[in-house]
């Protein structure tokens, strides 16, 4: 790549994190090759999150929205096109590079709450800041400042098989928040609980949108889609509409 494609780059990234976008794609593609055939999971999308938006992202199974929640969470790179998160340009990162910036910059919430089972609370939401190489002090201090924000500071030293699921939900949204990251990154977080303890955890995202973060939301499900403010609808793994609700 030549030095001043890499200038203009750079340039670009100064600018988006100048005006508050936190996330732009441009014309980004993820192409699997299954035999002799190509399959666009994602085809060409150009997105543009600015920081303290509550977005969703929906689409039913197979649209391409797990693969652009990958492309997004870092956690899978595109084919082609550019991919900014924060000004930093990921999309050519090394897998190294990817995995610094999934630490410092993206919160995940998972539908499986992904927690260590035989860990209390307080040291699953530990777990970014030993991984980031944090003294052990500061880093107690943050986890139990995490837990506050979630109203689960009496439940700390509990174990997941201890709590119930919307407890252990609150503990993965408290460990995705505990890097005070530049998303939040969440995948069908309600997918394993019930009605009202989704709801729960919604009226909790919405409170932490309130108080600053910024929210994607990856969903199937239209009513828990419209809790966020702007719904991108995604299909054949383009973007088919993007609308803003609130």
């Amino acid at each position: 790549m030549s030095t001043a494609v890499e200038k203009e780059q750079l340039q670009r990234g100064e600018q988006l994190k100048r005006d508050g976008i936190v996330i732009r794609t441009y014309d980004l593609w993820k192409t699997y090759v299954m035999g002799d055939q190509e399959i666009h999971a994602v085809s060409g999308v150009d997105v543009e999150i600015k920081r303290g938006e509550y977005v969703a992202i929906m689409g039913p199974s197979g649209s391409g929205k797990s693969t652009l929640m990958n492309l997004i969470g870092c956690l899978d790179t595109p084919t082609k096109g550019l991919y900014y998160i924060n000004g930093n340009l990921v999309s050519e990162m090394s897998d190294d590079q990817l995995a610094r910036i999934r630490n410092r910059e993206i919160g995940f919430v998972f539908q499986t709450f992904n927690l260590l089972p035989r860990a209390t609370s307080l040291h699953n939401v530990e777990l970014p800041l030993i991984y980031s190489g944090m003294p052990s002090v500061q880093r107690l201090e943050r986890a139990k400042l995490a837990m506050r924000q979630v109203d689960l500071e009496a439940r700390m030293y509990h174990k997941p098989n201890e709590l119930s699921g919307g407890q252990r939900q609150r503990v993965a949204v408290a460990r995705a928040l505990v890097n005070n990251p530049s998303i939040l990154l969440a995948d069908e977080p309600t997918g394993n609980l019930d009605t009202a303890t989704g709801n729960e955890i919604m009226g909790l995202f919405e409170r932490l949108h309130q108080q600053g973060n910024t929210i994607i939301l990856v969903t199937h499900a239209h009513d828990i889609a419209l809790h966020a403010h702007r719904i991108i609808h995604v299909r054949d793994g383009k973007v088919e509409k993007d609308e803003q609700i609130r």
